[in-house]
Order: structure tokens, then C-alpha cells, then sequence
């Protein structure tokens, strides 16, 4: 809340360069503001007298917009890539999707190896576990097991993360 926004009969007033000024009716305390030219604002609504500080509140946005869109540009987002296996998967095959599991964690992304049950392969759900545990073996210099690998209706799938550097 700036300036007539501001609902208080009396504020603790901080000044342009951060000085405590002290307790002051609102009346007076917009009146100080407007003779530097800046703006009152509710820094605190909750304490008790309200914190309200003079400063230039466009100012003061344009900077805490900046802060914000450069704290957004140096944040990493992590995605989720999925690579699927079925369960009698060839070595070839295995290769070039571990290939793709190895090239995914390396770039820093989460990683959801699942594999597909068709038909009756579903009755040896062992073969799955053992394909999704030879793969965590192979990247595990590369890679923390997020979640281990778990049955869920006709896939079993499994989540790695990249280990920190």
C-alpha cells in the first residue's frame, strides 16, 4: 500500500536514507513525503504501528523487477526426459537408449526410465526389474535413483537425477 492506501492513524516512519524518524500520524507522515517529492510506503502492515518508509516507489519496482527477471535467467530447469525399454529388449537397442539415459543426465535433466509391458509379458515383471537395474548399475557414477523402480498398471518405471557437481 502506498500513500492514501494506507488506512493507519499513526506509523512508524523510516526516512529517504533508511534513518528512523519515529512514530507519526499519517497526515504528517504524507506530508513529509510529498515535500521530498517521494512516496509513502506500507513496508510492514502488520507491526504495530505499521513500518511505512518515504522512497520512490516507481523506483523501487523497476529495481525489485530487475532482481527478479535476473534471479529467473540464472535459475537451471530441470526437465523430466523419458527413455522406454520393453522388457526382452535387444543389446543394440539397450545401448542406444542408454546412450540417450547417460547423454540426458549428463546435461542436467531427471531422467524416467520406464519399461513396457505387452501382452502376457506381464507375468515376468522380473525381466523389467532386471533391464531397470542393469541401467541404474551402468550410470551410476552419473546418477542418484530418485525413485526405484516400481510396477504401476502395465509399466515399471524408474526416476534418476543427476548427481551435483
Amino acid at each position: 500500500m502506498i500513500n492514501e492506501e494506507i488506512r493507519a492513524r499513526e506509523v512508524r516512519l523510516v526516512g529517504a536514507e533508511g534513518e528512523q524518524i519515529g512514530i507519526k500520524p499519517i497526515r504528517e507522515a504524507l506530508q513529509m513525503a510529498a515535500d521530498l517529492n517521494l512516496d509513502l510506503v506500507n513496508m510492514a502492515p502488520q507491526a504495530k504501528p505499521p513500518v511505512c518508509r518515504i522512497m520512490d516507489y516507481g523506483k523501487f519496482r523497476y529495481e525489485q523487477q530487475k532482481k527478479d527477471k535476473e534471479a529467473r535467467k540464472n535459475q537451471k530447469i530441470v526437465e523430466l526426459k523419458e527413455v522406454r525399454f520393453s522388457a526382452n529388449i535387444e543389446e543394440h537397442d539397450y545401448q542406444t537408449k542408454l546412450r540417450n539415459v547417460v547423454k540426458f543426465l549428463e546435461a542436467g535433466d531427471k531422467v524416467k526410465c520406464s519399461v513396457r509391458f505387452r501382452g502376457r509379458e506381464i507375468t515376468h515383471a522380473s525381466l523389467g526389474q532386471r533391464v531397470l537395474e542393469r541401467v541404474r548399475n551402468e550410470v551410476a557414477e552419473l546418477s542418484v535413483v530418485d525413485r526405484q523402480p516400481k510396477l504401476e498398471g502395465r509399466s515399471m518405471i524408474m526416476i534418476l537425477g543427476p548427481k551435483n557437481q
